[in-house]
């Protein structure tokens, strides 16, 4: 790892008025993270619009520059987005996957910060210019698949094998780190956000190569532990949970899930993994922590923390289980007592109670997303589902399925949706929406 530290006395600045944990800035300006303030896909307070089309609610739209499938993170009148921006590619052909081949094309690894309220550009970094070392999945190409987190002082952006990078908010570098290159099973592409807690910034570097969890000073860049794994390619992004005193990293894996303890990179308990290619991150709530995936196979555990030390394969530790039909690729969604997740990426939804694991209902049909790539969110009592042909479903949230509305834009969505005051944000292919009551 090579570590390049700018702006001390920023750092100190920053070191001495440090901001609260992202997950626990749940207010109605924050979208600090991957999968919200919480880290579950749920809001409670938002109350983003239920209808719009491209002539209806659209409050801005913007062109992204290259392709990306991270996710909107917002904090206050900020909204920050990565993107991977091929040089010397025209106009639309910018957008389009390009894995799949030898690369071949220079990028830029960008960072953006949008005003949120009217999508004018606030400032944009180039990270990093370089052409990528190894292909990334053909069908669903990008190298900008991380999303970025913060904490309303510093901004991290992880382009995984271009680097780690730290700004502040309004866009000066403090500090990048490079960990290498990953090597990922078939070129598959990477994808893995890191998670942000307190002072510490913690990254997942599962691949071909030697693995590892590893915890960073968030403020410095300094690495505080490294604990190596024996796993190979993964894409879910850690889970980090309070209990009992202190914070523990819950990590999926294909062989085995770990839970690792903040503080030292300790093993505080682990469990038989999950299936090939993990990749929908664990949600948490009260204690309990569920963790799936769903790639040739299908597994679902659901974990009382207060139970949970050492081995607990098969113990009363994990209160409930399920082995069908599990996702592929988006995360579930943990709306208050209600936990929805799709079939692999396929518009077949069930939703079930979390805590106990007893079905409302499985596998309903939505035949107006037959295929899904984002995860879902919920606020205000719905749920909403991006597709990957441009129509988003919004469904009442609860116990028995009811369609509320299916809005179609001019774009395909595989990021996840912010949703902040009476917006949700949503990432296309091609552009980036602001929808709200009385666009247009």
């Amino acid at each position: 790892m090579t570590r390049r530290p700018l702006l001390w006395l920023l750092v100190l600045v920053i070191v001495t008025a440090w901001a609260a944990p992202a997950a626990a800035q749940s207010g109605e300006a924050h979208w600090p993270q991957w999968r919200g303030p919480t880290a579950t896909g749920a809001s409670a307070d938002a109350t983003p619009p239920l209808e719009w089309s491209e002539t209806e609610n659209i409050r801005w739209k913007i062109e992204v520059p290259g392709r990306g499938s991270g996710s909107p993170v917002i904090w206050g009148d900020q909204l920050f987005l990565l993107t991977a921006v091929p040089t010397n590619v025209a106009d639309d052909a910018a957008h389009e996957p390009r894995g799949g081949y030898s690369p071949r094309d220079l990028h830029q690894f960008m960072v953006m910060a949008i005003d949120r309220h009217d999508g004018s550009i606030i400032w944009e970094r180039t990270a990093r210019e370089n052409t990528p070392h190894e292909a990334t999945h053909g069908e669903n190409g990008s190298w900008a698949s991380s999303s970025a987190v913060t904490n309303g002082e510093l901004v991290f952006a992880s382009f995984e094998s271009e680097g780690l990078y730290a700004y502040t908010m309004d866009g000066a570098l403090v500090w990048e780190n490079d960990f290498g290159d990953k090597t990922m099973r078939n070129q598959f592409g990477e994808g893995t956000t890191p998670a942000l807690h307190g002072d510490r910034l913690v990254v997942v570097w599962d691949h071909q190569g030697q693995s590892f969890v590893a915890a960073l000073d968030a403020a410095t860049g300094e690495e505080v532990w490294r604990t190596n794994r024996d796993e190979i390619d993964s894409w879910a992004t850690p889970l980090i949970v309070e209990h009992g005193g202190g914070a523990q990293i819950i990590v999926s894996g294909r062989d085995q899930l770990f839970s690792y303890d903040l503080e030292n990179g300790d093993v505080v308990w682990y469990a038989d993994g999950m299936t090939m290619n993990p990749i929908p991150s664990p949600v948490a709530a009260d204690g309990l922590v569920i963790i799936m995936a769903g790639y040739r196979g299908n597994d679902l555990k659901a974990v009382d923390l207060s139970l949970a030390k050492g081995d607990i394969t098969g113990t009363d530790a994990i209160v409930w289980a399920f082995d069908r039909d599990t996702p592929y690729v988006p995360s579930p969604l943990l709306y208050e007592d209600h936990l929805y997740f799709l079939k692999r990426n396929n518009g077949l939804l069930s939703v079930f109670d979390a805590r106990t694991g007893t079905p409302h209902y499985q596998l309903q049909r939505l035949p107006e997303v037959p295929n899904i790539f984002a995860s879902p969110v919920g606020a205000a009592g719905r749920v909403y589902l991006p597709g990957r042909d441009g129509t988003t479903l919004v469904i009442r949230h609860g116990g028995t399925y009811e369609v509320l509305a299916a809005n179609t834009l001019a774009d395909g969505f595989d990021a996840s949706p912010a949703l902040v005051g009476d917006t949700i944000y949503l990432r296309g292919y091609n552009s980036l929406y602001a929808i709200g009551e009385g666009g247009n």
